[in-house]
């Protein structure tokens, strides 16, 4: 799996990571991240379809 390095704020990353750990949602950063990438790219095919954009 490729590797990527982001710049994120520190209170966005504070925020995160209070869902980061055992027995909470993501089991690492990168889970979270991979995660919210999907659901973003998720939304945006949805936004797509709507205005007729998929082929």
């Amino acid at each position: 799996m490729p590797k990527i390095s982001v710049d994120i704020p520190q209170e966005l990353l504070d925020d995160l990571m209070t869902h980061v750990g055992k027995d909470k949602k993501f089991v690492s950063q990168s889970d979270a991240v991979r995660t919210a990438i999907r659901k973003m790219l998720d939304s945006l095919d949805e936004i797509d379809r709507r205005h007729g954009r998929v082929e």
